[in-house]
């Protein structure tokens, strides 16, 4: 078996790496077992945060469309129910937009809901 010689592989993995942690602070950006175990901490985190994005904006929804229906003297749960049970499709995020954004419609939607109680 022929002899192989890694230096340029391990030389391009390390710089890889180094690439990785730039803007890092202490050893983690210039010591590359330190440098390693960053990058690992570094994407468990983000990968929880992209999870947690999620419920930040789900709450986020719920606390817009919470404040509209109460400004039209109706609360959150209660408007939410009788959604389900007049079968409209309208999800949190494009209520929440709804309420900011045109009021007047999300009245509308509001007043179909509570007729159809």
């Amino acid at each position: 078996m022929s002899r192989v010689k890694k230096g340029v592989n391990a030389l391009k993995k390390r710089r890889n790496i180094l690439k990785q942690v730039k803007g890092f602070r202490f050893g983690r950006k210039s010591k590359i077992k330190l440098a390693k175990d960053a990058i690992r901490h570094a994407g468990r985190a983000a990968f929880a945060h992209r999870r947690k994005k999620k419920k930040d904006f789900r709450r986020l929804f719920e606390v817009r469309v919470n404040a509209a229906t109460r400004l039209n003297g109706m609360s959150y749960s209660k408007f939410m129910g009788a959604l389900k049970k007049s079968n409209i499709g309208l999800d949190r995020k494009v209520l929440s937009e709804m309420a900011v954004l045109s009021p007047a419609s999300f009245t509308r939607v509001l007043a179909k809901v509570s007729v159809a109680k």
